[in-house]
């Protein structure tokens, strides 16, 4: 059986045609990244009737993918209010996303999350976002504007589990955001910076057997080598 891997979706207006609509959706360079990894995707819809809906989830799935997105982490989770560029995600986005994370890891699920899904992982743990990733003098090279990933390259632990899923100490990797990670938490380890300004690139927990949150976006890679690592370790025994 091939391991079933839920991925997080966003929900914002699309236009099809003359339709404007609302819609849930994950980029599909998701889905092929696990497809292409021998896994199978299923995506996940926040529910508003509340966390009622993790544990069915949680007993369908074998892993978790808490995905970007361009709506922000709610500020209120790390205590702090909103900056003028902080636009939270819908409401019950984070609350849906942290019960998924938290009911992963408990079942010993391996969880991965992937810029927006590391930075919730972080404040789920006690950590704390930049808000405008750029006033706290990050490097330009995080994001191109107005669209488009940049190029960069990450430094990662040696015998990590971010160097070991990513395929080496250091990667070049595919990136765009506007808020970054300042504090970690203290449960979680930070195993991989940007050399260019430091930045928090990669954090994991060393008591879980594979929770990992990487900054930047494995899914645009066509080798998916931290995806798979993820699908892999899904598999049973």
């Amino acid at each position: 059986m091939k391991p079933v891997v839920g991925i997080t979706t966003s929900i914002d207006e699309v236009t099809e045609g003359a339709w404007r609509f609302d819609a849930a959706y994950a980029p599909v360079a998701y889905v092929r990244a696990v497809q292409r990894a021998g896994g199978v995707a299923l995506l996940l819809v926040a529910d508003p009737d509340g966390p009622g809906q993790i544990e069915p989830i949680l007993d369908r799935i074998d892993a978790l993918i808490a995905t970007g997105g361009s709506g922000d982490v709610d500020p209120a989770l790390y205590g702090e209010a909103p900056h003028p560029e902080t636009h939270a995600d819908f409401a019950g986005r984070d609350v849906f996303e942290g019960g998924l994370i938290g009911g992963a890891a408990e079942r010993g699920l391996p969880v991965l999350g992937i810029c927006r899904g590391m930075q919730l992982l972080c404040a789920l743990h006690g950590g704390r976002l930049h808000q405008h990733f750029e006033e706290a003098g990050a490097d330009p090279g995080h994001r191109v504007l107005p669209a488009g990933y940049a190029r960069h390259p990450v430094v990662l632990e040696p015998g990590s589990l971010a160097a070991r899923a990513a395929g080496g100490e250091r990667v070049d990797v595919d990136s765009h955001h506007h808020q970054g990670v300042a504090d970690a938490g203290p449960r979680l380890r930070v195993t991989g910076r940007a050399p260019a300004d430091r930045a928090i690139e990669a954090v994991e927990d060393p008591t879980r057997r594979f929770l990992l949150g990487v900054l930047w976006h494995p899914e645009e890679d066509e080798r998916a080598t931290v995806v798979r690592a993820l699908v892999d370790a899904a598999r049973p025994g």
